[in-house]
């Protein structure tokens, strides 16, 4: 996602960009060239470039007490650096003030791509202090510098003249780039307003940072303890003994342990046959952060929209999700209603006739109850048996988590682009199970790291996502270390990690934005790998999630894990033929969280509620998707995307899925996995970062604008509603 190089540090070190890309001003060099560590340097490894290959993190010398000396002197060295150009008695220049800017936050970029993914992806209280404290500070250093008139002034003199510097296509656009966002941060306010607008980005920070870990420590609270085996019923031996484990690890031996995820929907419903077991889980899940008790987030996500709307309205806009869409590609609120509210009616029409067939089941079989949410995972499944002779459980054992990863992900990459993978074990990380790979290009030149860490764990947020710990950067040499991130539940000691199918096209999803961090080729870190508007950034990450079904990937991953032998052609043809099952329910949910995230942020100031959940349910009902079986993906208390980088912007999923479903045709019309389609689709659009407008890459990919139409077909939408499917 596109984010100023400035407030890099804040947004990394708050955990709120799920794809958050970060510059970094060191050179590229190979371990021997580095210099000698200083004594300084030795006391905190931030202090200096790491030796390591690709200046990956040295994770096995960090430590907590390193971070907040190397974030506070990071800041210190940025404001003088950034003090120093807007204080040049020479006249403003692009290199003397655009270029300079781009270079400067050497430490503060390296240190806080390290504290801001580990306080995501393995944090404890002492990471979380240091996180809790920072957050204003990150926030003033951010606006110390984009409310600096005097800086302010250079730029606006080289933008007026841009037409008369001779800039080439990249460098103007990165002096576009920098005087907009100096202006939609406050550059052009009162010196008054400026800082009545620090104090509410102060107020703000500090609020997310809270929202943040509370849904952390209550998903962790909020756990369903189990004392009896025989009500876990339905769960295979293995989910049984974790969730045995799960329970020692929490000092309840001898009992059982169903940790939650941070969705609303929550894994082992599909599978438990008690049905007063799966309810108490999915109250707990639903009922997050609105319980009372410290872990209640109502008021602060009353108190962000109240703030947020505020600022816009500072700034010049009519609402929060204004001021947010005039940067996206959507460019405008009645845009994103309008593609909500038109595909709403036709995805619950579709979720209610899947309920009807999920009631049939249960009313063949006496149970004297209508569909609820905590029925749906479990019923559909027996639906989706009934109709296809297919149980999601038959494919796990094809989908052992290296087959999938180095058979199918890494072997669709070297298939489409020509890539080749090296493991190195030799380069540290910062828990054992967390992995590294080199990769190559095809003619052997080395490209960049690759690091996974796939296992959930109590210490880790929710969800799947991509950080860059070092950004490609044409200044500078520097190559990409990326990471990715999944949430996969690990197995006992000894048992294989056996994969559900969701999980697998996560995997695949989450390489596509990998490798839209690998491939980059950009001059300015501005512009690197992932940081392009949020309505674009999850589109190449879901164009890769179409190799996980193609034939050819699949024959080679989709093996049995005890005997190697492939997946049966008749259960491949049934997961095929079951693509559109349960979209209306996907959709749906998707839909509804979406829309809750507009709601929200559409609101002036003095329309703010102060009662969080009746407002959710209100604007729910509004929108036609108060649908009690088929509840939001992320209710507001839970829902951290909209806290961080997606404000306004959860829509984008769908946005970029328009653009997806556009490109899967195109791949399909010129022959599929080809390298000279890799290729294409590599140098007209991953390789380009935010370097030219986001359309417009898609347009010299695709060769015109996007349709809708592929994507109402993939969703199961494209007929009226009412219609047969």
């Amino acid at each position: 996602m596109k984010i100023h190089p400035l407030s890099l540090a804040l947004a990394a070190a708050l955990g709120l960009s799920l794809t958050a890309c970060s510059k970094t001003e060191a050179p590229q060099a190979p371990a021997a060239e580095q210099p000698a560590a200083t004594a300084e340097a030795s006391a905190n490894p931030f202090f200096a470039v790491s030796a390591l290959p690709y200046q990956m993190p040295g994770f096995d010398k960090i430590k907590d007490e390193h971070y907040a000396p190397a974030l506070e002197r990071g800041m210190s060295e940025q404001r003088t650096e950034v003090d120093a150009i807007a204080g040049n008695t020479e006249a403003a220049s692009f290199e003397n003030t655009i270029v300079a800017l781009e270079k400067t936050g050497a430490l503060l970029t390296r240190t806080s791509a390290v504290f801001g993914n580990l306080a995501g992806a393995n944090t404890n209280p002492t990471m979380q202090a240091v996180q809790a404290e920072m957050a204003p500070k990150f926030s003033a250093h951010q606006d110390a510098i984009l409310l600096d008139g005097k800086l302010f002034a250079r730029i606006k003199q080289l933008y007026d003249g841009r037409d008369q510097l001779g800039l080439d296509a990249e460098s103007l656009r990165l002096l576009e780039r920098y005087h907009t966002d100096f202006v939609r941060a406050g550059a052009n306010l009162s010196d008054a307003d400026k800082e009545t607008l620090k104090a509410m980005n102060s107020e703000l920070a500090t609020l997310a940072t809270t929202f943040s870990q509370n849904v952390l420590k209550e998903v962790n609270a909020s756990g369903v303890l189990v004392t009896d085996v025989a009500e876990l019923d339905g769960l295979t031996a293995e989910a049984i003994t974790a969730a045995a484990e799960a329970a020692k690890a929490a000092g309840k031996e001898g009992q059982y342990l169903i940790a939650l995820q941070n969705t609303s929907g929550q894994p082992p419903l599909a599978n438990l046959t008690n049905r007063e077991l799966r309810k108490k889980i999915m109250d707990a899940s639903l009922t997050r952060g609105s319980r009372g008790g410290e872990f209640d987030n109502r008021d602060i996500v009353a108190r962000v929209a109240k703030l947020r709307a505020e600022r816009a309205a500072m700034l010049g806009y009519e609402t929060h999700a204004a001021y947010v869409l005039e940067d996206e590609t959507a460019k405008t609120v009645g845009a994103v209603n309008k593609l909500l509210s038109d595909l709403a009616p036709a995805a619950v029409a579709n979720a209610r006739r899947e309920a009807a067939d999920m009631q049939a089941i249960i009313d063949a079989d006496g149970g004297g109850f209508q569909v609820e949410a905590a029925d749906w995972a479990f019923y559909a499944e027996k639906v989706r048996k009934q109709k296809y002779d297919f149980d999601e459980s038959q494919l796990r054992p094809y989908f052992e988590l290296d087959n999938v990863l180095v058979n199918g992900v890494f072997y669709a990459a070297n298939q489409l682009y020509g890539l080749e993978f090296k493991e190195r074990k030799d380069l540290p990380t910062y828990r054992s199970d967390v992995r590294v790979w080199e990769v190559f290009e095809a003619d052997g030149k080395p490209l960049g790291l690759f690091i996974g860490d796939f296992y959930a764990r109590s210490n880790k947020r929710g969800g799947a996502w991509m950080n860059a710990y070092v950004a490609q950067n044409g200044l500078t040499g520097a190559a990409p270390v990326v990471a990715n991130h999944q949430n996969i539940p690990k197995p006992s000691e000894g048992q294989p990690t056996l994969m559900t199918f969701d999980e697998v096209t996560t995997m695949f999803h989450e390489f596509g934005h990998a490798l839209h961090g690998l491939f980059s080729n950009v001059k300015y870190p501005m512009f690197s790998g992932t940081s392009v508007p949020r309505d674009f950034v999850e589109y190449p990450s879901q164009v890769n999630e179409m190799w996980a079904t193609d034939p050819t990937i699949l024959a080679n991953y989709a093996k049995h894990y005890q005997t190697g032998e492939p997946i049966p052609q008749v259960l491949l043809d049934k997961v095929m033929a079951t693509e559109q099952f349960g979209q209306g329910h996907a959709t749906t949910e998707y839909l509804a969280a979406a829309m809750l995230d507009q709601s929200w942020h559409q609101l002036k100031a003095d329309q703010v509620p102060t009662d969080t959940l009746a407002f959710e349910a209100q604007a729910l009902e509004e929108a036609g998707l108060d649908y009690a079986p088929v509840p939001p993906r992320y209710r507001s208390t839970y829902f951290s995307h909209i806290m961080g980088g997606y404000s306004a912007g959860y829509y984008a999923y769908l946005w970029s899925e328009v653009l997806d479903a556009e490109s899967v045709e195109w791949f399909k019309e010129n022959g599929g996995l080809k390298r000279e389609n890799g290729d294409h689709f590599r140098q007209t659009l991953l390789a380009r970062g935010g370097s030219v407008d986001a359309m417009q890459l898609f347009r010299d990919f695709r060769g015109r604008d996007p349709e809708v139409g592929p994507l109402l077909v993939r969703r199961g939408l494209a007929n009226p509603v009412g219609g047969s499917k």
